[in-house]
């Protein structure tokens, strides 16, 4: 193992990325993981989290009684966390959308939460495994946290679907990413899209927001991260973006894990967002600190899923790291613009 984890820092050496000191890792992290949650456990990521009623609430991916040899289908929660800081978070007593409760019929699970409010109201997209290939959904959660219902879901292969949290120009917006094959090229090569809805069940207007070859850390994918933040110089936009290197050879519990998640930062224009302003040249967060780097279910992974803009300019990030724990990172809202637009 010691070997294994050498070679694999030196193969991320190799990328001559660099690390940029605007944003700084929680000393704690993880801010959630599978000790931390009181029913079934083991892998808890990829959470979104708004300001919601004068709490911060956290939705999370609990995949659990997970078997690392893949014996036993992979089950799947979505559940829910509260925090009076940000910081530490106190999950639920059960899940919010629970496995045995949708794993019936077509649907198979539901997975990758992310929250957004629009005019007072609280919004979940995710994404859905069915027989019939994987969608992505947009539901309204109720105001007491009771439940949701279901207001859209695309046709396969579509996910990684935010929302951003006001209308612009009298029509709601969403962030995905398409995973197409045939149309390109039969190769892993997906890209982040846009799309307009006037009320949020019928989507249309389409088009190509960001290219992966465009993306200079990624020669894979790119898509959505965490739900957009308005700022005074535009939307400020977090995305995934893939790399794969055949010499990873095995990270984490998967037989072969070859891929490296990072995740990139772009602005967008304030009244037109299919129009990018500016875009970080360098990966914002790539895989550095052990959570993120061993020990996980995927390794070297990070994913971004909320965004919290503070009054006073702090920027909160909450991402998935090694697909197994929750982490946060903060930042100032001005540096990240900073690094979007070269001056």
């Amino acid at each position: 193992m010691k070997g294994h984890s050498l070679w694999t820092k030196l193969i991320l050496r190799s990328y001559h990325w660099k690390p940029t000191s605007k944003i700084i890792r929680y000393e704690n992290n993880p801010v959630l993981s599978a000790k931390d949650i009181p029913y079934p456990a083991t892998l808890i990521f990829n959470a979104g989290v708004v300001k919601f009623k004068g709490k911060y609430l956290m939705a999370f991916r609990d995949d659990f009684r997970f078997d690392p040899v893949f014996k036993k289908k992979l089950r799947t929660h979505i559940g829910l966390a509260t925090s009076d800081d940000g910081i530490h978070f106190t999950p639920f007593d059960k899940p919010f959308i629970d496995f045995d409760a949708i794993h019936k019929g077509e649907v198979e699970r539901m997975y990758d939460p992310r929250l957004t409010i629009i005019d007072n109201e609280l919004y979940l997209c995710f994404a859905q495994d069915t027989k019939h290939g994987l969608r992505g959904g947009i539901a309204r959660i109720f105001d007491d946290l009771s439940g949701y219902e279901i207001l859209s879901l695309s046709v396969p292969d579509n996910r990684n679907m935010v929302l951003f949290p006001e209308k612009i120009n009298g029509k709601f917006l969403r962030l995905e990413r398409p995973m197409p094959v045939y149309s390109r090229g039969g190769k892993e090569l997906f890209d982040a899209w846009i799309s307009f809805s006037p009320d949020l069940k019928y989507w249309g207007e389409s088009s190509l927001l960001l290219p992966q070859e465009k993306v200079p850390f990624s020669n894979c994918k790119v898509g959505p991260a965490a739900p957009p933040v308005k700022t005074d110089k535009g939307w400020l936009v977090l995305f995934h973006a893939v790399k794969k290197d055949k010499r990873l050879l095995k990270n984490g519990w998967e037989r072969r894990w070859t891929k490296v998640y990072t995740a990139g930062l772009m602005l967008l224009d304030t009244d037109d967002p299919t129009k990018i302003i500016g875009i970080y040249d360098q990966p914002l967060l790539f895989p550095q600190a052990p959570y993120e780097l061993y020990g996980g279910f995927r390794n070297n992974a990070i994913f971004p899923c909320g965004m919290v803009l503070e009054e006073d300019g702090e920027v909160k990030i909450y991402y998935g790291a090694g697909d197994t724990v929750t982490c946060l990172a903060t930042a100032r809202v001005e540096d990240l613009i900073d690094l979007c637009i070269k001056k």
